[in-house]
């Protein structure tokens, strides 16, 4: 008994040793990470006309520059009464710089530098918008393409996506222009008319002009990820993420073939019944959630940022990645950050109801995390449903992830910098961008893209992106507008 006693104890203070230790480490860890935010001094807010602004991006609203893959012209006469807009309100800067159409409706603007040896940068935007989901417009608290400004916000579709980054620019750059500002290294201007619908007649073809002229670029700056407030728990602060990585897209098409027949003698098996069950299992069987690479360093960047129990999980993901990642599943947002998502978006099957149809197709569309492929995710999709009667097609336009940029450049401090200027109460951090963006079309240009929009947005402002009631804020597009001239005169000046 007494030696049954003993060996309890020993194994109680072995016990209580390891979690001393495990606290230590825990603890260790917590203090260890210091702030890795850049440190700047305050500048003078630069004046902003913000209502005339608003109403130069209001007029812009109002052409229905709705992009269509397999109608391309279907935007042709609103897209040109954009440009004839952009043309007519920015003619300083159309002085100062060079303007050319490419593939038929998408702009590129050189602003040429004073020193040849620097190398140029390109920023930029799209000219096209999602449409209004039928039978939603009912549900807009302003007409979507009304572009009216109303309680201190610029509504419609496009005000935020991406209208509000191309005009915010082109504002910035208008005033420099007048106030006889020239960039040290060349500034192009990228805006393409297709970016909704993929790039590839757009940007695409920009990036393709750039490279024909032997151009290299510092670095690419287009829309992307947010200044987010009150989403991360246990921040304080607004976290402004720089999308240094992007996910892949993979659309994938999935057929079931069976012969048609009458429906009063159903087979056993059904073009139908087996692409709902193929479905299933593609939902019940999704990629594995992973946090690697850029999202790793996210939490490594924010942890020291954060307060309380959201501090130490983030300080020591070796102990608590579990955890995390149960917590990340937990919403869609969140949940896109750490895994290949599994989205069924279409399905097609039968025409009359007393017939059973031969085919069933349903399309699957797919955001890869950086290190996974289109050709991985395929595989993954014939195992799961491991059926050979139904064959899987891929979508025109898809794309493995892009390089991922690292973070230790001097253009990255400058991106950061310039947002810390600015918006002097965020945090900056990496992310990943979640979706797909104009700016992959140029890897080849550059090893340093980044992908981030000088908007604050809250939870709610998310549910507005390709949604209905989308609007941005009059005072947070001027703040937009002092962005991109503080960017420009930090890395161009």
């Amino acid at each position: 008994m007494r030696r049954f006693l003993k060996i309890v104890r020993n194994l109680a203070l072995l016990i209580v040793a390891g979690l001393v230790v495990l606290a230590g480490v825990l603890a260790y860890n917590v203090v260890t990470r210091g702030s890795r935010q850049v440190q700047v001094r305050a500048i003078p807010r630069v004046t902003v006309d913000a209502q005339a602004a608003a109403r130069r991006l209001s007029e812009a609203i109002r052409f229905r520059t709705i992009s269509n893959f397999l109608n391309p012209e279907q935007d042709a006469d609103a897209l040109r009464g954009l440009q004839a807009h952009i043309a007519a309100n920015f003619p300083a800067f159309h002085a100062a710089a060079k303007r050319e159409v490419i593939g038929g409706y998408s702009l590129l603007y050189t602003w040429e530098g004073t020193d040849p040896r620097a190398q140029p940068i390109a920023l930029l935007a799209h000219q096209d918008v999602v449409p209004i989901a039928p039978g939603t417009e009912k549900d807009w608290q302003q007409k979507p393409f009304d572009g009216a400004v109303a309680d201190g916000y610029i509504w419609g579709r496009g005000s935020w996506d991406d209208k509000g980054n191309l005009y915010s620019m082109l504002e910035a750059v208008e005033q420099m222009a007048k106030d006889g500002f020239r960039p040290k290294r060349t500034i192009y201007f990228g805006f393409g008319h297709d970016e909704e619908v993929s790039g590839t007649r757009g940007a695409r073809l920009i990036a393709a002009a750039l490279a024909a002229r032997g151009v290299k670029l510092d670095f690419v700056l287009d829309e992307g990820l947010l200044i987010t407030e009150g989403i991360m728990k246990g921040l304080d602060k607004p976290a402004a993420l720089i999308g240094v990585a992007e996910k892949g897209y993979s659309t994938l098409v999935l057929t079931a073939h069976t012969a048609p027949g009458h429906s009063s003698m159903p087979p056993r098996e059904t073009a139908i019944g087996m692409m709902s069950a193929a479905l299933t299992r593609l939902e019940d069987h999704r990629l594995p959630p992973h946090v690697r690479g850029t999202v790793a360093e996210m939490f490594d960047t924010l942890a020291p940022e954060m307060g309380g129990f959201n501090r130490v999980v983030l300080s020591n993901l070796w102990l608590f990645k579990p955890l995390l990642l149960r917590e990340f599943e937990k919403s869609g947002p969140t949940e896109a950050m750490v895994r290949t998502t599994t989205a069924l978006t279409i399905f097609n099957a039968g025409d009359k109801d007393n017939v059973l149809p031969g085919n069933a197709e349903a399309t699957v569309n797919f955001r890869l995390l950086p290190g996974d492929t289109e050709a991985s995710v395929t595989d993954h999709v014939r195992s799961t449903i491991a059926n050979d009667k139904i064959s899987i097609a891929t979508f025109p336009g898809n794309t493995d992830p892009p390089p991922v940029t690292g973070t230790a450049s001097p253009s990255y401090a400058a991106l950061t910098r310039s947002i810390r200027e600015v918006f002097p109460d965020v945090i900056v951090a990496p992310g990943l961008m979640i979706a797909a963006t104009d700016s992959r079309h140029y890897a080849g240009l550059t090893d340093n893209i980044f992908r981030f929009s000088p908007v604050r947005a809250n939870s709610d402002d998310l549910k507005r992106f390709h949604g209905t009631n989308e609007r941005l804020s009059v005072e947070g597009y001027a703040d937009m507008i002092r962005f991109y001239r503080r960017l420009i005169e930090n890395t161009a000046g």
